[in-house]
C-alpha cells in the first residue's frame, strides 16, 4: 500500500475538505483526487461517495480511516525510533502548544532547546488542548501541552502549572475594590472568552450551568492579548489565569481574583501511555523540568 495515499485520504477525512486538505498538505486539490483514486483501485472497493463539493465516507472508507490512523501512528514511531539511532545530533520535534501557553510559559525553553540541540528541527504548532490530545492520541504529534486532567489510560502527563483564574474589567469597573469576585456576580454580563472546543472554555460554561445561567459570550479569541484588548474596548469582561494576568497593565484593567475552587488553569505536558518517547522529546520533557519545575 502507498503510504502516502493513505495519508492524504486521513488527512481528507480529517479536514472533511478537499480545499482544506490541500491546504493542509500543500499540494493541489487534484493531487488529492488521483492520491484517494489510488487508494480506491488499490483496496478494489470506493471509499468516498462525492456529493458536489462534499463528499461522505463509505463503509470500506471507515474502516480505512481508523486503520490508516493505526498505520500512520506506527510509521511516525518507527521513524521516531530511527531517528534516534542518532541520538541528538539531528531530528525533528513537532511540540503541541494551546495559543495562551506559549509567550506565557514555554518562549525561555524553547530558546534554551535550540541552544542545546541546533541539529534538532524544533516547531511548534498551535491548537486548543482538545484538540492536541486528539493529535497525540493519533500519533500525528510526540508530545504537548494539554489541560488537566487527561485519561490516565491514555497518557502520560508532567504538571507544569496550577492557576486560578481572575477576572479581567476595564479599570473603574464595579468590581474595582474587591478582594474577590464569585461567579453569580458576573452571571449576566457579557464574557469575552476563549474558542468553545477549548477545556477551559467549556469548564467555564459548565460552572455557569451549574448556576442555572448561559453565559452571554459577546466575543471569542484563542489569543489571550487580544481577549484583553476587547476587554478594554469595553465589549465585556473575561476570565484569565492568574499568570496570564500579572503581565497586564492595572493602569488600564481591574483584576480581581475569582471565589471558585473549580475554576482552575492546570496544564501539563502530555505523551501517550506506553508509547515510544524519542530523545528529543526526552531532552524537551527534561528541560521543562529544569525550566520549569513542577506543580505536583
Amino acid at each position: 500500500m502507498d503510504i502516502r495515499a493513505l495519508r492524504y485520504f486521513v488527512e481528507l477525512v480529517k479536514c472533511q475538505s478537499f480545499t482544506r486538505a490541500a491546504d493542509a498538505l500543500f499540494v493541489t486539490q487534484p493531487t488529492i483526487s488521483k492520491m484517494v483514486k489510488q487508494l480506491e483501485e488499490e483496496l478494489g472497493m470506493p471509499l468516498i461517495l462525492r456529493e458536489g463539493r462534499s463528499f461522505r465516507l463509505t463503509d470500506a472508507g471507515r474502516v480505512t480511516y481508523e486503520r490508516g490512523l493505526d498505520v500512520l501512528s506506527a510509521m511516525q514511531q518507527l521513524k521516531s525510533e530511527l531517528t534516534d539511532l542518532s541520538g541528538l545530533s539531528r531530528g525533528e520535534l513537532v511540540v503541541g502548544l494551546p495559543p495562551m501557553v506559549g509567550v506565557a510559559f514555554f518562549a525561555p525553553v524553547v530558546s534554551h532547546y535550540r541552544r542545546l540541540y541546533p541539529q534538532i528541527e524544533l516547531k511548534m504548532v498551535e491548537d486548543g488542548a482538545l484538540a492536541i490530545e486528539n493529535r497525540i492520541k493519533s500519533g500525528d504529534l510526540e508530545i504537548g501541552v494539554a489541560v488537566l486532567p487527561v485519561d490516565s489510560q491514555l497518557f502520560e502527563h508532567y504538571s507544569v502549572v496550577r492557576d486560578p483564574l481572575c477576572l479581567v474589567a476595564a479599570a473603574g469597573s464595579r468590581w474595582q475594590s474587591q478582594a474577590m469576585v464569585r461567579l453569580a456576580d458576573i452571571a449576566d454580563q457579557p464574557l469575552v472568552l476563549y474558542p468553545d472546543d477549548f477545556t477551559l472554555s467549556r469548564r467555564v460554561s459548565d460552572a455557569f450551568r451549574d448556576l442555572g445561567k448561559t453565559p452571554n459570550i459577546v466575543g471569542r479569541s484563542a489569543h489571550w492579548d487580544f481577549i484583553v484588548e476587547l476587554v478594554g474596548a469595553n465589549l465585556g469582561v473575561t476570565l484569565l489565569p492568574r499568570s496570564i494576568v500579572a503581565r497586564l497593565d492595572r493602569a488600564q484593567y481591574d483584576v480581581i481574583p475569582l471565589h471558585d475552587s473549580r475554576l482552575y488553569w492546570h496544564l501539563g505536558l502530555i505523551w501517550q501511555r506506553g508509547g515510544y518517547l524519542s530523545h528529543a522529546a526526552r531532552a524537551w520533557l527534561a528541560l521543562t523540568r529544569e525550566r520549569l519545575g513542577g506543580q505536583g
